[in-house]
């Protein structure tokens, strides 16, 4: 990269198709695992579902981590171990929280299946700190209503996770984290936001980061300490995401993340011997992958 463009490096998604829904990974990647605390990313859709059909995750476990949806357009049903049964829909917030231990299914409504709709949105999760990966599990839903929204030199922002551009999102976080998600227009700018680590997502459109062109689908992972500015070449849509620094290594398994390679063994036992909380209400799940 150019010395002056802020970008230490481009990632390419790696593309899979499930069924009627294309999904992109750009994290964790065989180059950079993380950036500040988000350990996947996750880049699903857009998708059409005609009448009849829909997404439909079978109930599944998570460790050491939380997990946020964030959508564009469309909408899922989250059911958990815990007993929260809620929809979400663009511009809303799920936060949900695994730490020692959580189940949970991500579907449609009925009504939804009935009509079919277009889903697009991103799935990613942030690694906990060490010292919270054990923490009670717990789950928070935020209407799009209460995602502050600003007008920044005439892109709009939605601050979804942290603080920046002036307002603070409501979501409490265990860690400094930063999801931004910001619109622009043809020729428009935003500033990069401050963060320890930081990376830009394309969504839709092409943009420059100080001059660096960045294609939709890439992840440009910022220097640290970058600034300067995100500039649209016509209309787009970018995230930002990043963060304070992981306090240490993570690893990875199926839906397991932690800083202990025994965690995910004990984990990985307790999911095939049905130790983990189910969903109530549902009996189908998701087997522990023969790997």
């Amino acid at each position: 990269m150019s010395r002056n463009s802020a970008i230490e490096r481009l990632i390419e998604p790696r593309t899979r198709d499930l069924g009627d829904l294309t999904v992109r990974r750009l994290l964790p990647d065989k180059q950079r695992q993380r950036v500040g605390p988000f350990i996947f990313f996750d880049h699903m859709g857009p998708a059409e579902f005609p009448p009849g059909t829909g997404v439909n995750v079978r109930a599944h476990p998570h460790i050491g981590l939380a997990t946020i949806t964030y959508l564009f357009e469309g909408e899922i049903l989250h059911r958990d171990s815990l007993g929260h049964v809620q929809p979400i829909r663009p511009g809303a917030v799920n936060w949900m929280t695994a730490g020692r231990g959580i189940v949970h299914s991500e579907k449609v409504t009925d009504e939804v299946l009935a009509s079919g709709q277009r889903l697009h949105g991103l799935q990613t999760w942030v690694a906990l700190p060490a010292a919270a990966e054990e923490i009670e599990p717990s789950f928070e839903h935020y209407p799009a209503g209460d995602i502050p929204c600003v007008d920044a030199g005439g892109a709009t922002v939605r601050v979804v996770l942290g603080s920046a551009f002036g307002v603070a999102s409501p979501v409490a976080t265990q860690s400094g984290t930063l999801y931004v998600e910001a619109i622009l227009g043809p020729g428009q700018s935003v500033e990069i936001p401050e963060a320890e680590e930081l990376a830009v997502y394309v969504v839709d459109g092409t943009v420059a980061v100080n001059g660096q062109f960045v294609e939709a689908g890439v992840l440009a992972v910022l220097e640290r300490g970058a600034s300067g500015s995100v500039t649209a070449e016509g209309a787009a849509r970018i995230m930002f995401a990043g963060g304070d620094a992981l306090d240490g290594e993570r690893h990875i398994w199926w839906n397991f993340v932690s800083s202990s390679r025994e965690r995910i063994e004990q984990a990985k036992q307790d999911w095939r011997e049905q130790r983990f909380d189910s969903v109530p209400g549902e009996s189908d799940f998701i087997p522990l992958p023969g790997r």
